[in-house]
């Protein structure tokens, strides 16, 4: 049986999994960076997900909100568009986590109905190249009735984004290297380009995709940008609560909802 948790207690136990590597592989800047970024989300949504056993990870790359869920006794399975095992072996290989690869843009979902607790997106809706509404329909499908849906994505509004758009610069990627000269991925007779962002989302869309696919009791709030600091480095971190003091300007949306 799982023990329940607090948030600050999945924190600390999610720091403690880092330092002994069991979340991913120590030193690797990239995942460093990653983990300090997303680690109050993770532990967030692990909090939110405390009573759901079966757990799946749509578009779970390098795996370590999959590891951080395992580690405290749910029962995970990941999907993503390429093979990650062999990428992130710390992850998939050390730990019972069931792994497949799936196009989940065009694909159904393989597994049968009412057959997971939860579903987290995480960062991945705006890499689709084509209707995200497929892919949410098929979620609702695999979760049992009540089940939880967790789906995060970068906000089209942030702070960030009026920013650039005043300075005359766009909000997504450089436009020569990843729209001018960016080379689909061919997959059914489809052209795929997951590899930029090709949608952000107001919150009021982000509402309106769960709701077009059934779900119910939705809440989309304006996630914080809490990032983990140590050293010199917390100096910053009142600069980032000031940023995020208006909420609607943050960098991302946060979305939970109910079959």
């Amino acid at each position: 049986m799982r023990t329940v948790l607090t948030k600050r207690e999945i924190h600390r136990e999610a720091l403690a999994l880092r330092d002994a590597g069991k979340l991913f592989r120590r030193g690797d800047p990239e995942l460093e960076d990653v983990f300090a970024g997303s680690i109050d989300r993770f532990c967030d949504i692990a909090h939110r997900l405390r009573d759901c056993r079966r757990v799946l990870d749509v578009g779970a790359g390098h795996g370590i909100l999959a590891a951080l869920l395992d580690a405290l006794g749910h029962e995970c399975t990941a999907l993503d568009f390429v093979d990650q095992t062999a990428c992130y072996p710390e992850v998939y290989r050390a730990r019972p986590i069931a792994f497949q690869v799936c196009n989940v843009e065009v694909d159904p979902l393989p597994f049968p109905d009412e057959c997971f607790d939860a579903v987290v997106c995480c960062q991945v809706l705006e890499h689709f190249t084509h209707s995200h509404l497929p892919l949410v329909r098929e979620v609702r499908r695999v979760l049992r009735p009540g089940g939880i849906f967790e789906v995060d994505v970068p906000n089209a509004a942030s702070f960030r984004n009026r920013s650039r758009m005043l300075r005359g610069k766009h909000i997504t990627f450089d436009y020569r290297e990843h729209y001018l000269h960016a080379q689909p991925i061919l997959y059914k007779g489809m052209s795929f380009y997951p590899d930029r962002h090709n949608r952000e989302f107001t919150r009021d869309e982000l509402r309106l995709l769960l709701e077009e696919a059934g779900f119910r009791d939705v809440e989309v709030a304006f996630l914080k940008s809490r990032r983990h600091r140590t050293g010199a480095h917390r100096a910053l971190s009142p600069l980032t609560a000031l940023r995020d003091a208006v909420p609607s300007l943050r960098k991302s949306l946060i979305a939970f909802a109910r079959k």
